[in-house]
């Protein structure tokens, strides 16, 4: 069995993962503990790929980044990049589909606590870059951890954006979802449960570990008090 669609979205999720959780934490902090007109609206936008079908999702992002789309076009004629058919194409389109996920923890995570903590720091002269890193991300954390699991196992799952903006390519954008899909497409039954198994015991396994590590936080916290 050729391992490569399980490489190809491990590293497509992680990627994924890795960009939603710099963007989704920044944009929670900026936009969800602030008051702003049009604030609704916006977070309303953040949060579309989250209830639209991922085929609507990829055609926009077909749209902006094909060789004639307004993205596409700038990137292959600045930088002779091209973005659709590539496995950049399919972390693009993992990363816009899970954003949502990271984006609701995190606001609700920074939303928990008591900003008065934060406040009083401020007020003895400590800078907000180190009231964050000492004090809003350690209380935030629990949420922004469980907002990376689920971002990361959605953009494993990933099928309908990735096939729009990737294709299928075997060895480039051939993820296990696409891989399972074209798999009974082409009556390889035996390949699409190993695929289908595989993804069960990721997804699983990352579920239950969060579920563990909850638990054990809760139970840490409860003990202290």
């Amino acid at each position: 069995m050729d391992l490569t669609p399980l490489l190809l979205s491990l590293k497509i999720a992680g990627i994924a993962t890795l960009i939603v959780s710099v963007i989704g934490i920044t944009a929670a902090r900026l936009i969800a503990r602030s008051s702003f007109l049009g604030k609704r609206v916006l977070e309303s936008i953040l949060m579309l790929p989250l209830v639209l079908p991922p085929t609507v999702v990829g055609f926009g992002l077909l749209y902006l980044f094909g060789r004639n789309g307004p993205i596409g076009k700038l990137l292959l004629n600045w930088f002779d990049v091209q973005i659709v058919f590539t496995w950049t194409g399919a972390v693009i389109a993992a990363a816009v589909v899970a954003f949502p996920l990271m984006y609701q923890s995190a606001a609700a995570s920074f939303s928990n606590y008591d900003r008065n903590i934060e406040n009083a720091a401020l007020t003895m002269g400590a800078s907000k870059w180190r009231v964050f890193w000492t004090i809003s991300f350690p209380l935030a954390w629990p949420g922004l951890l469980a907002g990376l699991v689920l971002t990361f196992a959605r953009a494993l799952g990933e099928f309908g954006a990735t096939l729009m903006v990737a294709g299928y390519i075997p060895d480039r954008t051939e993820t296990i979802p696409l891989a399972i899909y074209f798999a009974v497409e082409s009556g390889e039954i035996d390949a699409a449960v190993f695929w289908v198994i595989s993804i069960l015991i990721i997804g699983f396994l990352a579920i239950l570990w969060l579920n563990w590590w909850s638990g054990r936080n809760i139970l840490r916290f409860t003990n202290d008090q």
